[in-house]
């Protein structure tokens, strides 16, 4: 008697056992750039809905996103700088885009509503190297001669941590400023002249919104979750352009997409193009040494490509063409296992 009971507690523990480790492996973790979080969340909790799998994706800015990936751990990492081939190669990386979104200039001043300052790239440039200080500044009121522009400090806000959001502004202000890709260039991390430093998208829309007079830029997604004051920025075309989906996909229309998919989208031709525009991207590993936690992210992008457009349309991102769509999927077959084996992701 003594011995069945034990037997069925062993059981019972045995089975608690591959309870608890068929529930470990139903989890995706992943962590980088806050560019495409809001959409990473909303996918994650849809996911979740539909499979009842959990994806942990933490916020934490593209170059913790790379460190991470680069110490395994996690299973995928994501980053709104591409790397280039060389630098893919020497990592064992691949990467794949996910969606478009834009970088947009925000603003904290009385009484002026969204889209009402105009701004060029040479006076976004300038503000950040400091050389216009002020509000008033005759660079700023020729663009906005009816504009009641306040006669105040302005206060700058950039990030403080290494951001894609960040590589993605300052590559677009070396293309425009000279002074500024000569003395400040472009990355994740920069020497700031000016600015105080916020963390995350998240810690930027939250900075500007309590400083008066401040400027900052965020990726749509933040304007429209705390109803932000965005600028219009003159694009290559020289028309002053609003951020929105439309914007985005005009700056997307022409790209001929790599095999590596690396792309940089800044500063695109056409009338309707935003002009701080790029794709975000994730990162993982060629071999997998825990092949499992591949097939588990895998499975996750595969059902946002085929399921994720309209909640991606809805935060204002711009889905992958089902052209790209389809030639991810099909590197996806470069990631294998430590035996040599493509990881499954159906």
């Amino acid at each position: 008697m003594k011995m069945s009971v034990i037997r069925v507690l062993v059981a019972g523990m045995a089975s608690a056992g591959a309870f608890s480790s068929a529930m470990a492996q139903q989890e995706v973790t992943g962590a980088g750039a806050s560019f495409p979080a809001p959409l990473y969340s909303k996918w994650a909790a849809e996911y979740n809905k539909a499979t009842g799998v959990k994806v942990n994706y933490q916020s934490v800015g593209s170059g913790a996103g790379l460190r991470q990936i680069d110490a395994k751990t996690v299973a995928f990492g994501a980053s709104d700088m591409p790397l280039k081939d060389e630098d893919l190669e020497k990592k064992g990386l691949v990467q794949f885009p996910t969606v478009i979104g834009g970088v947009v200039p925000v603003v904290n001043i009385k009484g002026i509503a969204p889209g009402q300052i105009k701004l060029t790239g040479q006076v976004l440039g300038d503000i950040y190297l400091g050389k216009i200080t002020n509000w008033t500044d005759p660079a700023i009121k020729a663009l906005n001669p009816s504009v009641p522009l306040p006669d105040a400090t302005i206060a700058p806000v950039r990030r403080a941590d290494g951001s894609g959001t960040t590589f993605v502004f300052t590559n677009y202000l070396s293309k425009v400023n000279a002074e500024w890709k000569t003395k400040v260039g472009e990355g994740t991390a920069v020497n700031w002249p000016v600015g105080a430093g916020g963390k995350g998208n998240e810690g930027v829309a939250a900075f500007v919104g309590r400083l008066p007079n401040s400027i900052g830029y965020v990726e749509y997604a933040y304007v429209k979750q705390n109803k932000m004051t965005y600028t219009q920025v003159q694009n290559a075309a020289g028309k002053f352009a609003t951020p929105d989906d439309v914007g985005f996909k005009a700056a997307a229309a022409g790209a001929v997409w790599p095999k590596s998919f690396y792309l940089i989208l800044t500063n695109q031709p056409g009338d309707a193009t935003w002009p701080i525009t790029n794709p975000t991207f994730i990162l993982m590993h060629k071999v997998q040494e825990k092949p499992a936690d591949a097939t588990a992210a895998l499975k996750f992008f595969d059902w946002a490509f085929k399921s994720g457009d309209k909640t991606a349309s809805d935060l204002d991102y711009v889905p992958m063409p089902d052209v790209v769509k389809s030639n991810i999927l099909k590197s996806w077959g470069d990631i294998k296992d430590t035996s040599g084996k493509a990881v499954s992701f159906k």
